[in-house]
């Protein structure tokens, strides 16, 4: 948990100062108390505990169900407002290179007239990276609370683009295996991968309204603000078709898939089916010669033996090549 001050500079606004303080709760709440009318705190808290959390609410002014959904985690994207404080939910995304995996986190950011609370779940840490993007920008802090907001919106949303980007690769691969000549079945590995995208939609499709939302004129930030959310919309927009556009190739690829492990059991009937055929001839004989009555033609006859031998051999013969000129062998 810390707890960051900043202050405008009177001879030069777009400088800012920062106070930082790490530390426990205690520490943090007497941050909060020096908070100045031309100045705004951000308190960042990773997987809190629910009593300081709690005990923070009180001076930052948060309503007890916010504070339920900050605690229990599993929260889908989503913006409340609860008098004077916004609350927006998200979920962070981080792409899991060994395992091709999408893994999920959530970030809740809590915004009011003079401070922002965010807290993070998950191993992916998007606070820390809007941190530095408002520390490179400078200039963005004297839009207040909501510069917090977009940094984290726009951290967030950037890592979806480059988690689309390489589940775009692993399809890519995994369309070259589909269609490549050998057999492997691959019906596991697509289904492993719809299931990811999956859960790459459930985190992307709910933000899209919210984040259209916000590039519209609103009174609790200053309209200047507005570009700089419209460029995000824009990026989930684009991030939004990219997702869709994956799911939809999916079911392409795993119908491709189906349909060529359908013609290769069609493939290996027609062999099984065609050296039936095959061997259908000698059996035939073998039996009708087989059946031992005392009264059948040939049975003294001293070629007799080697000509059902031949016939068997030469229609066997026949059948095999008719087969193989078929595509059957």
């Amino acid at each position: 948990m810390r707890c960051l001050i900043y202050r405008e500079s009177q001879a030069a606004p777009e400088q800012v100062d920062c106070e930082q303080t790490d530390g426990g709760l205690k520490a943090v709440l007497e941050s909060l108390k020096r908070v100045g009318e031309q100045e705004f705190c951000w308190v960042q808290m990773d997987d809190p505990d629910p009593s300081d959390l709690t005990e923070l609410a009180g001076p930052l002014g948060l309503h007890p169900l916010a504070v339920e959904d900050a605690v229990q985690a599993h929260q889908r994207p989503k913006r409340e407002r609860y008098g004077d404080v916004l609350v927006v939910a998200l979920k962070t995304l981080w792409y899991v290179a060994d395992g091709s995996d999408v893994e999920t986190g959530e970030v809740m950011v809590f915004t009011g007239p003079r401070f922002a609370l965010t807290v993070r779940h998950g191993s992916a840490d998007p606070v820390a990276e809007a941190s530095r993007r408002l520390g490179d920008a400078p200039e963005m802090l004297r839009f207040g609370p909501a510069a917090v907001l977009h940094a984290v919106l726009d951290t967030v949303v950037d890592s979806y683009l480059d988690a689309s980007v390489q589940v775009r690769t692993d399809l890519t691969t995994l369309e070259r295996s589909v269609f490549a000549p050998g057999r492997e079945d691959l019906t596991e590995q697509i289904y492993s991968l719809k299931r990811e995208v999956l859960e790459f939609q459930d985190a992307v499709q709910p933000l899209v309204p919210v984040v259209q939302d916000f590039a519209g004129p609103r009174a609790e930030w200053p309209e200047e603000m507005l570009p700089y959310f419209r460029d995000v919309a824009d990026h989930m927009h684009r991030t939004d078709t990219e997702v869709r556009s994956l799911d939809e190739l999916l079911n392409s690829v795993l119908d491709a898939h189906l349909a060529r492990v359908g013609t290769w059991q069609n493939d290996d009937m027609r062999r099984i089916s065609a050296w039936a055929a095959i061997l259908a001839t000698p059996t035939l004989v073998a039996g009708i010669y087989g059946m031992n009555f005392a009264h059948m033609p040939e049975l003294s006859w001293t070629y007799g033996y080697p000509l059902a031998v031949g016939v068997m051999v030469t229609a066997a013969t026949l059948l095999h090549r008719t087969f193989r000129r078929n595509g059957w062998l």
